[in-house]
């Protein structure tokens, strides 16, 4: 009798201790689940904010270039409209518009990938460019003792 007491003791504890385990890896497997759940919401929600921020970019790119093309304007009701002088302002007042346009049609995004671009075709030169626009602006920061 004794004996069947004690078997059935050691077997409850078996049952409370394999119920503990499940409910133990049921519980981690949640909270994992939980976790990936907010990692995914996460990075939904920094993809929304990168698309948006890059919406509002090339919306002021567009107004930007809308006042750049309008600058050629400008130039041209200003500027002399004959001889050297006149064929200089409409060749000024042309670059504004065409530079305007651009920045409209392809805003900062558009600009990007083409920066990026003439890089890949051009790495050397690019390369030299860089390194000589920081020699500038070293110079221009650089303190003079």
């Amino acid at each position: 009798m004794a004996n069947n007491t004690v078997q059935d003791a050691k077997s409850k504890a078996q049952d409370a201790a394999g119920k503990t385990t499940d409910a133990a890896r049921d519980l981690g497997h949640e909270a994992a689940q939980k976790a990936r759940d907010i990692g995914h919401d996460l990075a939904d929600a920094g993809r929304s904010a990168a698309t948006a921020a890059t919406k509002a970019v090339d919306n002021a790119a567009s107004r930007t270039g809308e006042g750049i093309s309008s600058l050629g304007d400008k130039v041209r009701e200003y500027g002399p409209n004959s001889g050297m002088m006149g064929q200089a302002t409409e060749t000024v007042a042309h670059g504004f518009e065409r530079t305007g346009q651009y920045l409209k049609d392809e805003g900062f995004t558009g600009m990007a990938n083409d920066l990026t671009e003439m890089v890949r075709r051009n790495p050397l030169p690019a390369l030299i460019f860089g390194i000589g626009v920081g020699f500038i602006l070293a110079r221009l920061t650089s303190s003079r003792s």
